[in-house]
């Protein structure tokens, strides 16, 4: 076993022998799918075990030679893994750090990696092997992502967003072109296998960032300090810059405490006055002082509040996220006119804070699809920027107590509708905190039939000048496939009012903060 660890440590290139690899794949998802593509392209010999049938996917594995095992249970999976007896186990992101099957696997010495630790060390396919700009946060992560990518792309960079933001990164670094940049969403249980244990990576970003962090997914890591500990391992190795929150000193203090590159820079980023080295607002006008010759005592203007404004791109949460992309595309060397071009023409994806307008059934009423607001962080953001709301909130709270969202915000609240497959939680936050506002249970029952209830209650519960917000602070899996199936169930029930154009605008107030 020693002997064989050694060997798969050592491999760290598209072009080392990977061939005859033992490799067991957790999970049949689309990460889970790309790598088995990847091994098996390399020539390892790959099992893919996962618990959910998928016949598409399943037939593709058949077409690359890929060995699978479908079988309900962690006690069946495991005796398959350990008949299989692998040489590496690559997990997929949901499987937690005590899983059976992994801790099986790290006990016997088994090298056990995600995706983006095999990614890194195959990232040379192609003679264009792409800098890596890693983005983490527990909100804020899919829209920096997407901007930071835009700005890279707008500046004449090749450039792609990958990873937790849906694309796997290995299917990006097959690419047979290649790419100068790939901006890497890291989701918290994908950095949690970066650096962790004697098989740690040697992943070494370009530039990085975390944007913020706020309490969540406590259940899968188990406290909030290990929650933290995986955020922060987005700045180790890195290159050229690592960015951090001025209005989230804990951001700093990661960047404080990372091994980086000699030479690396930190650069904040805040709606205040930058300092040399950090983006800010300066009346009204985005600046970039991180990156200016003379920064001590000049800045380049990137755009103003007033054009965001004019967007819909001038939510204070949005505003920090731009800040945060624009600096993670300056250290890569695209000009500020550059930036701000690609500031000015982005635009947000659906049930980020997505302004549906009024139903013809409930006029005076607006509506919006927040459904990517998964955490309490995330609502808070989108509860501030409204003045009487009814709420929709509800799901699996992954641990986070909602006590403190519901009392910061209950003097905003005109009613609350309350979905989820486990609602007490949220109904004892309610009765505590807001004790004055109309509360409506949503029984769970078929999955349209939970949306149809929901905004039926919020019309009962809605008057001329109030916004009926689906703010979930939750995750949706409970009741829904993902978020985006929970948003486009809540615009079907908000068109189904009046027959009118409620759910046709995508005007954003905001956006769903990752």
């Amino acid at each position: 076993m020693t002997d064989t660890r050694e060997r798969v440590l050592r491999l760290s290139s598209w072009h080392d022998d990977w061939s005859g690899l033992r490799a067991a794949v957790l999970g049949l998802g689309v990460t889970g799918f790309s790598v088995a593509d990847t091994l098996a392209e390399l020539g390892a010999r790959v099992r893919v075990i996962y618990g959910a049938p998928d016949a598409d996917r399943e037939r593709l594995l058949d077409v690359i030679g890929a060995e699978r095992a479908c079988l309900d249970g962690d006690a069946e999976q495991l005796a398959d893994l350990q008949a299989f007896d692998p040489d590496l186990v690559i997990v997929s992101p949901g499987y937690r750090p005590d899983h059976p099957l992994t801790a099986w696997a790290e006990g016997r010495g088994i090298v056990v990696w995600g995706d983006i630790e095999l990614g890194w060390r195959l990232r040379d396919k192609t003679d264009r092997v792409a800098d890596w700009i890693c983005i983490t946060g527990t909100n804020g992560k899919t829209t920096t992502t997407q901007l930071t990518a835009h700005m890279l792309l707008a500046g004449g960079l090749r450039a792609a967003p990958v990873g937790n933001i849906g694309v796997p990164i290995l299917d990006a670094l097959r690419d047979p072109v290649g790419y100068d940049a790939l901006v890497v969403e890291l989701s918290s249980f994908q950095l949690h296998r970066l650096g962790s244990g004697p098989s740690g990576s040697p992943l070494s970003p370009y530039a990085s960032v975390c944007l913020n962090i706020a309490d969540d997914h406590l259940d899968w890591h188990g406290s909030a300090e290990a929650y933290v500990e995986a955020k922060g391992r987005v700045y180790e190795n890195t290159q050229v810059a690592c960015v951090y929150n001025r209005a989230d000193e804990r951001t700093e203090r990661l960047v404080e405490q990372a091994e980086v590159v000699e030479g690396a820079r930190a650069i904040g980023f805040g709606l205040d006055t930058p300092p040399p080295s950090g983006f800010g607002l300066v009346e009204g006008i985005l600046v970039d002082r991180g990156f200016h010759a003379a920064r001590r005592s000049e800045a380049y203007e990137l755009v103003t509040l007033d054009e965001l404004r004019d967007v819909g791109l001038d939510a204070p949460h949005l505003v920090q996220n731009i800040l945060a992309a624009a600096a993670l595309a300056r250290s890569r060397g695209v000009e500020p006119a550059e930036v701000a071009g690609a500031i000015l023409s982005f635009r947000l994806d659906p049930h980020r804070a997505q302004r549906l307008g009024e139903s013809p059934a409930v006029p005076g009423v607006q509506w919006i699809d927040d459904s990517k607001a998964t955490n309490a962080h995330a609502a808070d953001a989108s509860l501030r920027a409204m003045e009487r709301v009814v709420w929709i909130v509800g799901g699996l709270l992954k641990g986070v107590d909602i006590a403190g969202l519901v009392a910061e915000h209950a003097g905003r609240l005109r009613g609350a509708v309350v979905i989820g497959a486990l609602r007490a939680e949220v109904l004892e936050a309610l009765r505590q905190h807001a004790p004055g506002v109309p509360v409506i249970e949503v029984e769970p029952g078929e999955t349209d039939d939970t949306m149809t209830g929901a905004v039926a209650a919020a019309v009962s519960l809605a008057r001329a000048g109030d916004t009926v917000l689906l703010s979930p602070a939750a995750a949706s899996m409970d009741q829904f496939r993902d978020y985006a199936d929970r948003g486009r169930r809540f615009q079907a029930a908000v068109r189904a009012l009046g027959g009118g154009d409620a759910g046709d605008h995508h005007a954003p107030a905001g956006e769903g903060r990752g």
